[in-house]
């Protein structure tokens, strides 16, 4: 694909764009998938621990919604996401700083996931429209599976790092200290990753070509065209995090794993996520859609209660990747479910609001379930009611799922991008919209 274009210009951009992809990958895996180990390490709040995974990640939301002003202060979505990235980078130094001197405040940890995580999602929904006028339509779908095959590998490589450097700096006695090395090493990667993006051009394209959608048109968007998907996906999400923040503290202090073991499980839920997607691809495009919703809708609903079953490494191991696989589905689903209704010039808005709905209900499950954790003393039973709220949670979403409309969907390769690391659901995953065709034609 590479050596067949004759403009050096493309050949450049695809270039720095798997490198930025690979060092934002990498970023990930080393630095912001053990933010929630360092809170605990810290603070030693079990409940904190949690809910660094989440709070931020609202306030990032909020913050992105200043991405199309932003873009058109600047006049170039390339300007805007660089800055971003720029910020985002540089979010990890006070981080390393406060490792080294062995005390932060959690409210100052906090604010500075929050500063992360509005970096990277206001760079995301600009990148997804630069990327899309950047790489050839003829392209997209080879170039982006090449570049998240890229970005897996990398994060999973970070993930990896990042516990066995913690795995050695606790023999050797720096349990804490030894966090600045991985957000300085987080911190490079995403300047690397920026400096990329600078070497990457920006085609003159009239702004008209993506309208901008007020957050009331995208919440009409929603809930005139898929107010019930809508609903189901924000009660799934609601009752997964009610227990998923909390499954970092339960392995590193109820369950007492050291890192490396802890990093093993982190790593078995990523693995069956990605080695299952392209399975699940495959399933939606023979079966369809609806049915691949189905199987991870019903597929995730014992997960939670399962960790009750067994605190065996070797059980967990398998119930990671089970559990990963699990999410695969259900995600991949949701979002080829929503391609339907989305039009290209609608897209930067509609995944921006998307963002934040999600993030909402991110919040609201996890302070429910940290909630519950605190008042019932956050020992080994107080995790389990709070993984059995969870999967009764869950299955209260069947209810929705078999009153959803039947859907004529003829499914699309589309990429996706894990941006963070997470026990259970393997990662969290951002569509790459611009790897879609700038049309999707409704099946006949």
């Amino acid at each position: 694909m590479f050596e067949s274009s004759t403009r050096p210009r493309l050949r450049r951009n695809l270039r720095f764009s798997i490198v930025d992809g690979g060092c934002f990958s990498s970023m990930v895996g080393i630095g912001e998938t053990y933010l929630s180990a360092f809170v605990l390490a810290v603070a030693g709040s079990q409940v904190a621990s949690g809910l660094v995974t989440t709070i931020p990640q609202l306030a990032g939301a909020l913050l992105q919604m200043v991405t199309p002003r932003g873009v058109a202060l600047l006049n170039s979505h390339r300007r805007w996401v660089i800055s971003c990235v720029t910020v985002q980078a540089l979010s990890f130094v006070p981080l390393a700083i406060a490792a080294i001197v062995g005390n932060i405040p959690t409210v100052v940890i906090f604010a500075l996931a929050a500063i992360y995580w509005a970096g990277g999602m206001a760079a995301g929904s600009a990148w997804n429209t630069w990327m899309g006028r950047v790489i050839a339509p003829t392209l997209r779908a080879n170039f982006f599976a090449i570049r998240t095959r890229v970005m897996q590998a990398c994060t999973l490589a970070g993930v990896l790092a990042g516990g066995l450097i913690l795995e050695i700096g606790e023999k050797h006695g720096h349990p804490i200290t030894i966090y600045a090395a991985l957000f300085l090493a987080a911190c490079v990667m995403r300047l690397i990753s920026s400096r990329m993006l600078v070497g990457m051009s920006e085609p003159k394209v009239s702004e008209a070509a993506h309208r901008i959608m007020p957050l009331r048109e995208v919440m009409s968007h929603f809930l005139s065209k898929d107010g019930r998907l809508l609903v189901y996906i924000l009660c799934v999400q609601f009752g997964q995090q009610i227990a998923a923040p909390y499954f970092n503290p339960f392995l590193l202090k109820e369950a007492a794993f050291g890192y490396w073991e802890y990093t093993l499980l982190l790593s078995a839920a990523f693995i069956g996520r990605s080695l299952s997607s392209p399975a699940w691809g495959r399933f939606a495009r023979r079966l369809g859609t609806q049915r691949l919703l189905a199987v991870g809708g019903l597929g995730i609903i014992p997960l939670a209660a399962m960790w009750i079953v067994s605190s065996s490494f070797w059980y967990l191991l398998a119930l990671q990747l089970v559990a990963g696989a699990c999410w695969a589905a259900f995600d991949l689903a949701t979002m080829l479910l929503y391609l339907e209704t989305i039009d290209a010039d609608e897209r930067t808005s509609v995944l921006t609001g998307m963002n934040l709905f999600n993030a909402f209900a991110y919040v609201s499950g996890s302070l429910l379930g940290g909630g519950l954790l605190w008042a019932l003393g956050g020992d080994r039973s107080a995790y389990f009611a709070v993984f059995i709220l969870s999967t009764a949670i869950r299955l209260g979403t069947i209810l929705l799922l078999v009153r959803l409309p039947r859907y004529r969907l003829a499914p699309v390769p589309i990429a996706s991008d894990p941006v963070a690391v997470r026990p259970s659901a393997g990662s969290i995953n951002q569509a790459d919209l611009a790897s879609l065709p700038d049309v999707i034609e409704p099946p006949k």
